[in-house]
């Protein structure tokens, strides 16, 4: 009798010592659509399987399917502002690009904001950044996003397209070695990690490492990529990332270096304006390998 109430026993303790339940990550849409251009709010896949990023998804009008563009946003070091970080949205570029054909998304990586969780692409210290393994974790949650979307039925299987801005972009370059008949090309903004040292302008923590790194990036590269700068950019300087795509361009890689006036007060931020777009518009029309209008004759 003994044996067989402890025999009883097991399956309640075996309840009480095993981790509790996890609740499934609910990915997806996670609101009604709005304005502009379909504004919806998304729930994507993340290095951390428990959880999900935040996202903004735009499209335009009809069922598509239609090109992706994946928006990679910037980042910081400092723990507080990262987790004060709002919602990225990018609305110029968005408009740029939803009325010429694509489906964007604007995900919200790990660590950042209402999306939370552990910050896994830290660089480490300013003396001993790792600008590679930063940049190559920052690839892989892009990728995460990007091919949870081309499963979408609204969404084309080819011709997608990411665009970085600063630490965002690093990742993008990273992303570079992805395979062309899923990834078209690769555009940055300012792309880069370690500027502002120390909160001072025009001052990179290990510069020379993270040209290195931008060399590991280009060898590996198999996309195309359009590099912007502006001007009165005081955390990557013309000069200064003019040096890097040197260096993804002699390890192998294929660059388009664009640099286009100031804008505003910080050409940091250029990509996020109205102003910093439409300087870099010629460019990324070419970048986005847009069809050519069909020439009509004269009656």
């Amino acid at each position: 009798m003994r044996f067989s109430y402890a025999l009883a026993l097991l399956p309640v303790l075996a309840a009480l010592i095993a981790p509790p339940l996890r609740a499934q990550v609910a990915l997806g849409p996670s609101g009604e659509e709005g304005e502009p251009f379909r504004r919806q709010q998304w729930r994507v896949p993340s290095p951390d399987s428990e959880v999900a990023s935040h996202a903004l998804l735009f499209r335009p009008a009809g069922d598509g399917p239609f090109r992706l563009a994946v928006i990679a946003h910037a980042s910081t070091q400092n723990v507080l502002r990262r987790a004060q970080m709002p919602q990225p949205e990018y609305r110029a570029l968005v408009a740029f690009l939803t009325v010429r054909g694509f489906a964007v998304l604007v995900p919200e990586r790990l660590g950042h904001g209402a999306t939370g969780g552990r910050y896994v692409e830290d660089q480490g210290g300013c003396d001993e950044a790792d600008y590679v393994h930063s940049g190559r974790i920052t690839a892989d949650e892009i990728s995460f996003a990007l091919e949870f979307l081309r499963k979408q039925d609204f969404v084309r299987k080819d011709g997608a397209v990411v665009i970085g801005h600063s630490a965002g972009g690093w990742g993008a370059l990273a992303l570079a070695n992805a395979d062309p008949k899923t990834i078209s090309a690769i555009i940055v903004s300012a792309p880069g990690r370690g500027g502002h040292a120390n909160d001072v302008p025009d001052k990179v923590c290990a510069p020379d490492a993270l040209k290195l790194a931008a060399g590991e990036f280009g060898k590996a590269a198999r996309l195309p990529v359009t590099w912007f700068v502006a001007a009165n950019d005081t955390y990557f300087s013309p000069a200064f990332a003019g040096q890097l795509a040197d260096a993804f361009r002699s390890a192998g890689g294929k660059v388009d270096f664009q640099a286009v006036p100031a804008i505003g007060s910080e050409g940091h931020w250029m990509i996020e304006t109205e102003a910093g777009v439409k300087a870099a518009g010629k460019a990324l029309e070419r970048a986005l390998n847009l069809p050519r209008p069909v020439a009509t004759k004269k009656p």
